[in-house]
């Protein structure tokens, strides 16, 4: 499977005791959904994962039992291995404004008018909402784009493109009056 028919789902970031448990913070709407869509991959989609127990603690982690994993070093050899799920295992998105990060990658931003502009190459979250990057033909660094109406305003992921608005700045000025 290649990256880009995979969806991270969640990441391993610790053990929990000594019979192989491992610590869990999930990308899923409700932390317990990670077991729901099968067999999980890691980065590199050789090595599969089931989870065959597991319990909600706080902040999206979840307390895990994986098929296979029997003691606290082999759980231990799996700290910082990120868990995804194959694209076509999750259900498509409820409302017509709703995206899978994994479906925005890649996507061409475009001007209202048509004209290519650059790429959309991740979506971040710091907790105020998602924002795309973009990186914009003939710049070296690409720029954060809040991925809002009135800088996003559509998606055709048909046509595999996006029209991205900049936000503008206005300068502050540094005299006081």
């Amino acid at each position: 499977m290649i990256a880009e028919e995979r969806v991270l789902l969640g990441r391993i970031t610790g053990v929990h005791g000594l019979k192989g448990e491992v610590k869990i913070i999930t990308y899923t709407g409700e932390p317990q959904d990670i077991a729901a869509y099968g067999a999980l991959t890691g980065a590199n989609g050789e090595r599969h994962f089931r989870i065959s127990a597991i319990r909600s603690v706080k902040g999206g982690t979840i307390i895990a039992t994986l098929h296979g994993v029997s003691d606290r070093d082999e759980a231990e050899r799996l700290r910082g291995t990120d868990l995804y799920v194959s694209r076509t295992a999750l259900p498509p998105p409820k409302d017509d404004d709703e995206y899978y990060h994994s479906d925005l990658i890649g996507l061409k931003a475009i001007s209202p008018d048509g004209e290519p502009i650059g790429k959309i190459i991740a979506v971040h979250n710091f907790g105020a909402g998602d924002l795309l990057e973009v990186r914009f033909e003939g710049e070296g660094q690409p720029q954060l784009i809040p991925f809002e109406n009135a800088h996003v305003p559509r998606i055709d992921l048909d046509a595999r493109q996006a029209v991205v608005l900049r936000p503008v700045y206005e300068e502050q000025n540094a005299e006081e009056t």
